[in-house]
């Protein structure tokens, strides 16, 4: 038997469309147009790789360490509010960078910026449309991600021709201008009519109306799960695939230019990548009905290391990079779906909120630290080989992790 559905004015196709284009707003104007300043500001500010990489790494440890406030907020019914003023900050903190001149200004305008991710990116907007559509939030995540995808491929290149317009300072105004102008209406128009909690007594579902094929596990506390092996497993392939999605962008087009490959490769190659992972979105959409979960929740991890292991077999040559475009997009989008879902299919469902947040800081760790680990096994002497190198063992460490989780929990009956 299926739960009532909440309504909304917008039916939840429409609402996941209209909800994604700040994601692929806010994505495209902040997560992958670093990549594009790291070159001008390390020139213009005397930083190094590992410098200009630890601001990256800041604004990634601002937005975990906010999450949790976060997820209160919009548990609580501030959705509107959170997403709204987030919009804001991040237009704000956009400005502020267009008038940077020192390192530690850098470092300030990044951690401002994370915070303001914490309340835009997916995490927030993925709760939202599970309070919104307890039955479909599936698809309305696989929906929200489409557009998102998308980030890359629009905002390298259109950040790419303001920056040689008007050069990198007045292209942030452009940036800013998409926040306040666009993101923040959009998410005070769509959020309307938030509640309270789900779990306050007002919102519960009736007994005779919850689906009683699923298998309880509310006998079991949160602190009996942390006693088993699935949920450390889990962790260990939520923190090392994250580490490794969070480091490739900031470093991409400065990979790709050390390689020599010409402009509109480096340029191409990750706005193509964007394209790919909406592909890979599409295909689980469509097809994840008629296949096996764990089968897919298995394999779908295996397409990052296997790109990865392209590139260094290839030498970054045009025929690895475009197999990696394959591999490493099909990978990443598809796997935001499988880490969204994995805690509830093999640990708890009545305790997935709980166990998620108790990751928030390892994950905030593991991100932050990625992108300056990348700059830091750079050198001018081996390039970016050794950071391949620490990217693929990360990946396969973290595919394996997975493995071991799904195989302990189906031997349990879980």
């Amino acid at each position: 038997m299926r739960f009532p559905r909440r309504t909304h004015p917008l039916a939840l196709g429409h609402f996941s469309v209209w909800l994604s284009l700040p994601q692929l707003i806010t994505w495209g104007s902040v997560f992958y147009t670093f990549s594009l300043l790291m070159t001008p500001l390390e020139a213009e500010l005397g930083m190094s790789r590992a410098q200009s990489s630890l601001a990256f790494s800041m604004a990634l440890l601002a937005e975990g360490l906010m999450a949790y406030w976060v997820g209160r907020w919009i548990d609580a019914g501030h959705e509107r509010r959170v997403m709204t003023l987030g919009s804001v900050w991040i237009g704000t903190g956009l400005l502020a960078h267009s008038f940077v001149n020192s390192v530690m200004g850098f470092y300030a305008a990044w951690i401002w910026l994370g915070l303001g991710m914490a309340a835009t990116l997916y995490t927030p907007v993925f709760a939202v449309v599970t309070r919104r559509f307890p039955q479909d939030f599936r698809r309305a995540i696989i929906t929200l991600t489409f557009l998102g995808g998308l980030a890359s491929t629009v905002f390298i290149p259109l950040f790419a021709w303001w920056m040689d317009l008007w050069g990198w300072r007045m292209a942030l105004w452009g940036l800013a201008g998409l926040q306040l102008l666009v993101c923040a209406p959009l998410h005070a128009w769509l959020l309307q009519g938030a509640t309270g909690s789900p779990a306050n007594p007002a919102h519960r579902t009736p007994i005779e109306q919850i689906d009683h094929t699923e298998k309880p596990d509310r006998a079991l506390s949160v602190r009996e799960h942390l006693r088993h092996a699935p949920f450390w497993l889990l962790a260990l392939f939520m923190v090392l695939t994250m580490s490794v999605t969070s480091a490739l962008p900031a470093h991409m087009i400065a990979l790709l230019q050390e390689a020599g490959l010409p402009p509109a490769w480096v340029l191409g190659i990750p706005a193509a990548i964007g394209v790919i992972q909406v592909l890979g979105r599409l295909v689980l959409f469509l097809f994840e009905r008629h296949w096996d979960v764990h089968a897919a929740n298995r394999w779908i991890p295996t397409l990052i290391p296997a790109g990865v292991l392209v590139l260094l077999i290839g030498g970054l040559q045009p025929w690895a990079a475009l197999v990696f475009v394959l591999l490493y997009g099909l990978g990443n989008g598809m796997n935001t779906i499988v880490k969204g879902t994995a805690m509830a299919q093999y640990v708890s469902r009545a305790h997935v909120g709980q166990l998620n947040g108790l990751l928030g800081l390892p994950i905030a760790l593991a991100r932050a630290a990625a992108p300056l680990t990348l700059g830091l096994l750079w050198s001018p002497q081996h390039g970016y080989n050794l950071a391949l190198g620490w990217l693929l063992v990360a990946s396969l460490l973290g595919t394996v992790a997975l493995w071991s989780a799904q195989r302990f929990a189906l031997q349990s009956g879980r």
